[in-house]
């Protein structure tokens, strides 16, 4: 199968990152980012104000104390998912078509090995996670509960965040923000009707987020396989080259490396706050879901010039390259400043 690149990149949202004002160009692409990071991080609150609410503090702290077991085991795939975004946006900035066909492929069918991987990881890691914590007695049922569903369905997630991650690899950051404002919607209006009309509890709380991340996947796979460029994905194409997964594992592996041991280590923070008790633990998962919002710029910025970075090493362009990492730094720092003002004064509230 063959691809025009110059008769095709402008047939749905890509995004050339190669020429044109570098700083213009990484807020453009970075702003639905943020907005999607947003609405990915606004239906992950609700669903502790749903059950914070609805439900009891109990069950608000067995929610917020698993995240770090979750971003432990599915962090690596975050980090091998960066990987293959960094290798797409090159072969996309080198517009070398047969190359990027092989690598979303690739990318597509190692998701679909790994999530079956991940999945049984995450439902026999999680009891031991848990223990690992001190989880108190009274809040170990419900976490084990929302855990065991939300592990069950988590491949909705990886092949979304992959499906994803091959759209922004070739600059297009909205239909990616459209996506999770559908998921987000979907999720809110899940977690009210199974845990205020049915009563569900946790349980419904971890139903309604596997159900929008499958959502969210379908979509993007749907996008992905109605393209016409080169990352058009053609489901009987799908097949692990290996010399293309070496180069995704050699990015990728020493990012989802840091990402885990940086999740691990927050499941030593999570026991020692556990120690202190449910409500203890209810107000570290208040604050958690405050600091991630405050994240969100800069790791937009940084997803931004991840993509442009790649186009441009794919097309030869050093300078340009070493330009953006340095705009995207000077961005991020101005940001953090600014952000820092209204966290430090409105904290107390």
């Amino acid at each position: 199968m063959s691809f025009s690149f110059s008769q095709k990149k402008h047939s749905s949202g890509a995004r050339l990152m190669t020429e044109g004002n570098i700083a213009k160009q990484l807020i453009l692409f970075a702003l639905p980012l943020l907005v999607g990071n947003l609405f990915q991080q606004l239906y992950n609150t609700v669903d502790s104000i749903v059950v914070g609410n609805y439900v009891s503090k109990t069950a608000l702290a067995a929610v917020g104390s698993t995240d770090c077991i979750i971003n432990t085991i599915i962090g690596f795939f975050s980090g091998l998912s960066t990987g293959a975004g960094v290798v797409i946006s090159h072969n996309f900035g080198s517009r070398d078509d047969k190359a990027l066909h092989c690598t979303v492929h690739t990318t597509i069918a190692l998701t679909l090995v790994l999530a079956v991987f991940f999945t049984i990881a995450g439902l026999f890691l999680s009891p031991f996670f848990l223990r690992l914590m001190d989880t108190p007695e009274d809040v170990l049922p419900e976490s084990s509960r929302y855990l065991t569903i939300y592990f069950a369905g988590v491949s909705g997630l990886m092949l979304y965040n992959m499906g994803a991650g091959i759209l922004r690899a070739v600059g297009d950051s909205t239909r990616p923000l459209y996506i999770l404002i559908v998921c987000a919607v979907t999720n809110i209006i899940l977690d009210l009707v199974f845990v205020i009309v049915f009563h569900m509890g946790v349980s419904g709380v971890a139903y309604a987020t596997i159900i929008s991340q499958w959502i969210s996947a379908i979509l993007v796979l749907s996008i992905l396989t109605k393209e016409t460029n080169a990352y058009k994905l053609v489901w009987k194409d799908l097949r692990i080259d290996k010399a293309t997964t070496l180069s995704i594992l050699r990015i990728g592996f020493p990012a989802g490396l840091q990402m885990a041991v940086t999740s691990f280590s927050n499941v030593f923070v999570q026991s020692y706050i556990n120690h202190f008790g449910s409500s203890c633990m209810a107000g570290w998962t208040t604050y958690g879901k405050l600091d991630k919002f405050c994240l969100l710029p800069i790791q937009s910025v940084g997803l931004s010039v991840t993509t442009f970075v790649g186009q441009n090493l794919g097309a030869g362009n050093m300078n340009r390259a070493k330009k953006g990492t340095t705009t995207a730094l000077i961005i991020a720092i101005g940001t953090a400043i600014i952000l820092m003002f209204p966290v430090l004064l409105f904290a107390p509230t």
